[in-house]
């Protein structure tokens, strides 16, 4: 096999993702980020940006609750 060990962390601010031997190879916050019309999504560091800053028809939110979406 591959051998290859991962540790996923679905945090509810933060989203990590370690690789044996590299470490975290991913570190995005919790945030997705829909446009309602298009149905355009972003996730991570750009739906972070959109927090607070978005017209009506996108929705920027953090879904996790407690480590549960």
């Amino acid at each position: 096999g591959l051998g290859l060990n991962i540790g996923i962390d679905l945090g509810t601010a933060t989203v990590l993702i370690y690789v044996h031997g590299r470490g975290i190879v991913l570190r995005e916050p919790s945030v997705v980020a829909v446009n309602t019309r298009t149905e355009g999504l972003a996730v991570g560091e750009r739906a972070s940006l959109m927090l607070g800053r978005t017209p009506d028809i996108v929705k920027a939110v953090r879904p996790l609750r407690d480590g549960v979406i």
